[in-house]
């Protein structure tokens, strides 16, 4: 089976186009395609991506699990555990791994619900 040749009348929306345009064309198109993937990436997520990202913050997998499950129960998922975790750090001006200790010993969870409240 022989394809038919048909890129010249496929192409001719394109054939006045100078490079700069046609440059400008591929990232406009490109965009559509990555913006639903991106989207997907911001609104979903799983307690593992969620535990992955606390281990890459440097917090251990005995304290990770303990976070997302609290996360879970506080309807913080959509947040991101990391961003939780990072976001008591701030409030009370302590490492990282501080506030990931004291979330994953279930302290601090009233503040970081109220942080995302306010």
């Amino acid at each position: 089976m022989k394809r038919k040749d048909d890129f010249q009348e496929r192409r001719k929306h394109l054939a006045n186009l100078s490079d700069e345009e046609l440059y400008q064309r591929f990232w406009q198109l490109t965009e559509k395609v990555v913006d639903p993937l991106l989207e997907l990436g911001r609104k979903n997520t799983t307690p593992s991506i969620e535990r992955s990202v606390l281990l890459r913050m440097g917090i251990s997998s005995l304290e990770a699990k303990p976070i997302v499950e609290g996360c879970i129960d506080r309807g913080l998922m959509g947040k991101g555990a990391g961003h939780v975790v990072y976001k008591l750090a701030k409030a009370k001006n302590i490492s990282i791994k501080e506030a990931g200790t004291m979330l994953a010993e279930g302290k601090g969870w009233d503040e970081v619900v109220s942080l995302f409240k306010a």
